[in-house]
């Protein structure tokens, strides 16, 4: 029978400087450490820190573990630290300048409108695929998209880390977002063929 989490707790403050204490937390660590990680993401929408997010969250409640008074069940209180740990995160980075990462246009588009990608330039593609993205996908297609064509995460992984329950998982995101943006671009690229000729006419 597996050892409770609050069953591991007794052992660490029963000898909390002995490698029998600290194998306790290790284990606390071990068994919670991915679904922490999974929660974060979901708050922060940011697949880069959501690890260094959970080891954070860990180091503050094991520092705080005395304050565990079994009130309420560990994974309870660990995640009320997790959800105040990332708000704080959050809050932080509302002041601090915004970073995207690069998405080309080349690698989304289906094959049929290759010559999409050609007909902007490359200067302007990520901020045009930024546009496109807002304008046409929801925020589960967003992010979905996002991790795999940026991140480089497999689906399945994806479907996971979402917690995305319909069938296909996280590829029908991907399918429903590579057709609207395909829709997106067809009505971009007419609005700049409009502007342009309405420059040429002048």
């Amino acid at each position: 029978m597996e050892v409770s989490d609050e069953q591991l707790l007794d052992r660490y403050r029963g000898a909390p400087a002995s490698s029998h204490g600290l194998t306790s937390l290790n284990q606390l660590f071990e068994r919670h450490h991915a679904r922490v990680a999974a929660w974060c993401y979901r708050m922060t929408g940011d697949v880069d820190s959501a690890s260094d997010l959970a080891q954070e969250v860990f180091l503050k409640a094991f520092q705080r573990i005395d304050s565990f008074r079994r009130d309420s069940k560990f994974t309870t209180w660990l995640y009320s630290i997790a959800r105040n740990h990332c708000m704080d995160e959050m809050r932080s980075r509302a002041g601090r300048p915004v970073e995207t990462s690069e998405i080309e246009l080349e690698t989304i588009v289906d094959s049929s409108s290759e010559d999409a990608s050609q007909a902007i330039e490359r200067s302007q593609s990520e901020q045009t695929m930024r546009k496109l993205m807002t304008e046409a996908l929801d925020e589960t297609e967003s992010k979905v998209m996002t991790m795999h064509y940026v991140h480089e995460l497999p689906l399945d992984s994806i479907t996971r880390l979402l917690g995305l329950t319909n069938a296909s998982g996280a590829k029908a995101y991907i399918v429903s977002a590579r057709r609207k943006l395909n829709r997106e671009i067809v009505r971009w690229k007419s609005g700049r063929r409009e502007t342009q000729r309405g420059d040429y006419a002048k």
